[in-house]
């Protein structure tokens, strides 16, 4: 039987990253917590330590509505994750 595996905590903020991405760079918190498949209270400790550290940033637009998008450094972040990535798959770990 197959172990189910949960995800660490640099492939989630990877999976956060890459979702945001996928969405034009923009997208309101709430699809995001959906999309994420991570608990409220998960989802809100990533947000807010994706915030703090510079890889999201909070766009407000002028109806007022709350948008995320990345900044240089969530996009340099998911370019070194698939390096890592490559390289795990590259040397079978």
């Amino acid at each position: 039987m197959d172990k189910i595996r949960r995800r660490d905590r640099l492939e989630v903020i990877y999976d956060i990253l890459k979702i945001i991405r996928h969405y034009n760079n923009s997208i309101k918190p709430t699809p995001l917590l959906r999309y994420s498949n991570l608990s409220s209270q998960s989802f809100s400790d990533y947000l807010t330590e994706l915030l703090e550290k510079g890889f999201v940033k909070e766009i407000i637009d002028e109806k007022g509505k709350k948008f995320l998008t990345l900044t240089d450094k969530g996009f340099k972040y998911l370019e070194k994750y698939k390096m890592i990535l490559g390289f795990i798959d590259e040397f079978e770990l």
